[in-house]
């Protein structure tokens, strides 16, 4: 079990950053299926990220997988990901072309994802008793006074 951080923590990362959320939808009725199409664990997602934390000059600072079939991501920046995706030496390139080969415009499988990037400062983060988690893995933890508030924590960008 983690070790809990408690009081009030937020998260602080040095520069821009990209946060990725990537997905999959699963046939509940043909759930292996499911996973061959998706690459299965050695080169699906599973795969792919135990390569992404081996190579940190990928750019994956940390990642966090809330349940099942998501998957949050903070990189460094959008080349980093953007060079991943395409890099015919990297597992994504390869498990992209076999997921489209296998399911085409078939129903039984699905994928999406959506990508954030972040300018230094733009963002926040509150961990009430809580484990190092999200954005805070990807950066620093750091204690939060008591008078804190989402405005201040934002630095006046909203």
């Amino acid at each position: 079990m983690p070790a809990i951080n408690k009081g009030r923590h937020t998260a602080r990362i040095e520069g821009d950053f990209v946060v990725f959320l990537i997905g999959a939808r699963i046939n509940w009725r043909n759930p292996i299926q499911s996973l061959r199409d998706l690459g299965g664990f050695k080169f699906g997602m599973p795969g792919m990220l135990k390569y992404l934390t081996e190579h940190p000059e990928k750019g994956l600072l940390a990642y966090e997988q809330p349940g099942g079939t998501t998957v949050i991501q903070y990189c460094r920046s959008f080349a980093h990901l953007e060079a991943f995706s395409k890099d015919k030496n990297d597992p994504h390139y390869q498990s992209w072309r076999n997921y489209w080969k296998r399911v085409g415009k078939s129903d039984r499988t699905g994928i999406w994802h959506e990508t954030f990037l972040v300018r230094a400062g733009e963002y926040e983060a509150i961990y009430g008793n809580m484990p190092t988690h999200g954005l805070a893995k990807a950066g620093e933890l750091e204690p939060l006074h008591a008078s804190s508030s989402a405005r201040e924590r934002l630095s006046g960008k909203v």
